[in-house]
């Protein structure tokens, strides 16, 4: 599919949007009525008419999306973008933040895996071949 690149190409339906995008028209409309996406002008019966400039907005909150950065994040971050080179630096701190918020999550993520793993070996070897007094996997949810 070609890209919609002229400001002057044939306006857009939500669907059409949608499958530009990968993003769901309940999500599109979630969207405008939050204020994140750009209300679109409608036509004579009443229908949004959506144009590139769409496109490019929500390829750039489905993106972040995707990288987990929240709603109001996002909104900052759309905010900076239009504010050239001198928004690079509140751009780059929003990414730090994030970034540690990631690797904090991984951390216990990691944690996790090794709690979870010796508990299903305690399990192999203690309960799971007969009768137990405590299963490990309760004991530890009971914890």
């Amino acid at each position: 599919m070609r890209p919609i690149t002229s400001s002057r190409a044939r306006p857009l339906t939500i669907g059409t949007l949608s499958q530009l995008t990968s993003v769901n028209i309940e999500t599109i409309r979630y969207y405008e009525r939050i204020a994140l996406m750009h209300n679109p002008p409608r036509t004579s019966g009443g229908h949004r008419s959506y144009a590139a400039e769409h496109v490019e907005r929500l390829h750039f909150i489905r993106r972040a999306r995707e990288l987990g950065f929240g709603i109001g994040t996002i909104r900052t971050l759309l905010d900076l973008s239009g504010q050239g080179s001198a928004s690079c630096a509140e751009a780059r701190q929003i990414a730090a933040v994030h970034l540690a918020g990631v690797r904090a999550k991984r951390d216990d993520l990691a944690k996790l895996e090794t709690i979870l793993s010796e508990t299903i070996a305690q399990c192999d070897t203690q309960c799971c071949r007969g009768a137990a007094p405590l299963c490990p996997v309760f004991e530890i949810l009971e914890a």
